[in-house]
């Protein structure tokens, strides 16, 4: 790729300071297949001043198969605000500027948010240039119902953070779409597992519109063995969504066990709530779980 960058590429190119303001775009890339680039995005990253990456090294095969010799600067969630800060001067002086990240919408868990905060803050014009986005995609694919779901983004890393966030999220019905890291997926799949059921739906889909895609529709238990069985399935950019919990209380208690689930619930977490109620009620420890998820 041949470069048009300065010495400093955050200097202005000598625009007045009295022109209008320019525009910060919020620019879509592919997530993997560069034929989903759409034209609008190729013009307006051929055309602005400037384009904040999230890696220039990463964008750079993208812009070159695009013939885009625009410079480039790094912007990421470790920039600090006098990058920001540079960057938006350079809109507000009559530039325009194009942010992207490494692969598909910025912000969608993706750097940018304070950027784009700021422009706002500043007053200044910030355009979307929509394509692809690897949660949309996966979703439009997974045969989970679409008509309302929650984007969480990334779970916690650690084991008990994780199992508290999950459990927060269990009586969640909306179908909800996480994006997890290779490494974690198997151990994020088997607390999906336990903390919501291994019956409940949900959707493995990794490495879309590459050449490897995979998009796995199956019981939460199900696709644990999948992913244990076949360590393919742990490499790549994964997404996983979960059906929501079913509206329909099947878990009826009499009023001695949601006394005792009760009293459980305030000192223990659900699962362990439902293995203790089990011992003191008699009622199968399912049905204690679910009723405590509705209750909770």
């Amino acid at each position: 790729m041949t470069s048009n960058t300065t010495s400093d590429p955050l200097a202005s190119s000598g625009s007045s300071g009295t022109a209008a303001a320019g525009v910060l775009y919020v620019v879509a890339t592919p997530i993997g297949n560069l034929a989903d680039m759409v034209p609008r995005a190729v013009e307006i990253l051929q055309s602005v001043a400037l384009i904040a990456a999230e890696d220039t090294r990463h964008s750079a095969r993208l812009l070159s198969h695009f013939s885009i010799s625009t410079p480039c600067i790094a912007y990421h969630d470790h920039s600090d605000s006098e990058r920001t800060e540079k960057i938006l001067d350079r809109v507000a002086a009559g530039e325009s500027v194009a942010l992207i990240s490494d692969a598909g919408t910025p912000l969608v868990s993706d750097p940018g948010y304070r950027l784009v905060r700021s422009a706002r803050e500043r007053g200044l014009d910030v355009v979307p240039v929509p394509g692809a986005c690897a949660m949309v995609a996966a979703l439009s694919a997974s045969g989970l119902p679409s008509d309302r779901f929650s984007f969480e983004g990334f779970p916690p890393p650690k084991v008990n953070a994780r199992r508290q966030w999950l459990e927060a999220l269990a009586a969640e019905s909306r179908t909800l779409i996480f994006y997890e890291a290779p490494h974690r997926v198997l151990a994020c799949l088997e607390a999906m597992a336990e903390v919501m059921g291994g019956d409940r739906e949900a959707v493995i889909a990794r490495e879309l519109t590459k050449t490897f895609e995979t998009i796995r529709l199956a019981p939460l238990a199900e696709l644990v063995e999948f992913v244990r069985a076949d360590s393919n399935q742990q490499r790549g950019e994964i997404v996983l969504m979960v059906a929501g919990a079913s509206t329909r209380s099947d878990s009826t208690l009499d009023a001695e066990a949601e006394r005792v689930m009760g009293i459980l619930l305030e000192e223990l977490p659900v699962k362990q709530a439902a293995a203790m109620g089990a011992k003191i009620t008699g009622v199968k420890k399912n049905a204690l779980y679910q009723w405590a998820l509705e209750h909770k």
